[in-house]
């Protein structure tokens, strides 16, 4: 049954499908010996012969999920047009066609997942599943505390305020040059957490990823990887999963929630009627009974005043309430 080649791909475990639109569009994917790059195209993985990067792709097969530390100096892709190493050349000799999940800079180094699971690649790279990510950052001068904050508010970055993040001065003691600046983002804007650090005056001199979600592993050493275990992948598709919102039930953690077109902001709102609720002439009347008053008793030190009672009538109702600055 003929399939969109990109859904063909994620499925088969080559990349997610948002990777395998980049792999068609450069022009990587061949089926039956023809290169295709236009998206949309289909195919049937049970009959036709389908490559990427020359190598044929078996639907189904066995899962891997590889936990690598990535040195500095390695380029974070299957290929480089520069020749320049990359993460590939750390995992050579496996049998699996695996490929990166997510990105690290060529400067950075840390930890790094490569698997043929196109489901969950998606799941902890696409933005609205909010996973974490912890980083170390070691930085120029000692950032003090209304800096952190200002990196667990959020730090505008083209245009856009960052999410929140998690910040620590994970060496406080220290006056000197060497601050190492503790991280968590949900995030995975280009070059985002030196971006973040510069806007704060602590340019970044070492950077390293130490945690992904639920996973860490501290004696991993830079340039080696091992296998997932059973129980991690499973904490860690659960994670995946926690951190995702379902449709119809608002924002998933770290997105950020929009505003229906023409509602202005809360913090500009004006005082008055809450949005949506009826001004006082249209709100439904309460009910009970009406209130009326009785005849006061005679003042013996001057004339009676009396107060006649008030014929029943609508209900009285209360004012809309105002919003408190």
């Amino acid at each position: 049954m003929e399939e969109r080649l990109q859904k063909v791909l994620s499925r088969a475990g080559v990349a997610s499908r948002r990777a395998a639109e980049t792999l068609i569009v450069e022009g990587r994917v061949q089926v039956n010996g023809h290169t295709i790059r236009e998206l949309g195209s289909k195919a049937d993985p049970d009959s036709d012969e389908i490559k990427v990067d020359g190598r044929r792709v078996k639907s189904g097969g066995r899962r891997r999920y590889i936990l690598l530390y990535k040195p500095r100096g390695y380029v974070t892709t299957r290929s480089d047009p520069q020749q320049r190493r990359t993460v590939m050349d750390l995992v050579k000799g496996l049998p699996d066609y695996l490929y990166p999940v997510g990105r690290l800079d060529y400067d950075t180094e840390g930890l790094l997942i490569l698997t043929n699971d196109g489901d969950l690649a998606a799941a902890l790279t696409h933005p609205r599943h909010g996973v974490e990510r912890t980083y170390e950052a070691r930085v120029a001068g000692t950032p003090d505390e209304d800096a952190l904050d200002r990196l667990r508010r959020g730090i505008p970055l083209d245009g856009h305020r960052t999410e929140p993040a998690r910040a620590e001065l994970l060496n406080p003691s220290r006056r000197d040059n060497n601050a190492v600046v503790q991280l968590t983002i949900t995030e995975g804007r280009n070059r985002q957490v030196r971006r973040m650090l510069e806007a704060i005056g602590h340019p970044v001199d070492r950077l390293a990823r130490t945690r992904i979600g639920p996973i860490a592993d501290p004696a991993l050493k830079p340039g080696y990887w091992r296998e997932l275990t059973p129980r991690e992948v499973a904490s860690l598709k659960r994670h995946a999963s926690r951190t995702m919102q379902p449709a119809g039930e608002g924002p998933a953690r770290g997105a950020r929630a929009r505003r229906p077109a023409g509602t202005p902001s809360p913090k500009y709102r004006k005082q008055g009627p809450a949005a949506g609720r009826p001004a006082a002439a249209t709100r439904p009347a309460r009910t009970g009974s009406a209130r009326t008053s009785t005849a006061r008793p005679a003042d013996p030190a001057g004339p009676a005043r009396t107060r006649t009672a008030r014929p029943a009538g609508p209900p009285r109702t209360a004012p809309p309430r105002r919003r408190p600055r």
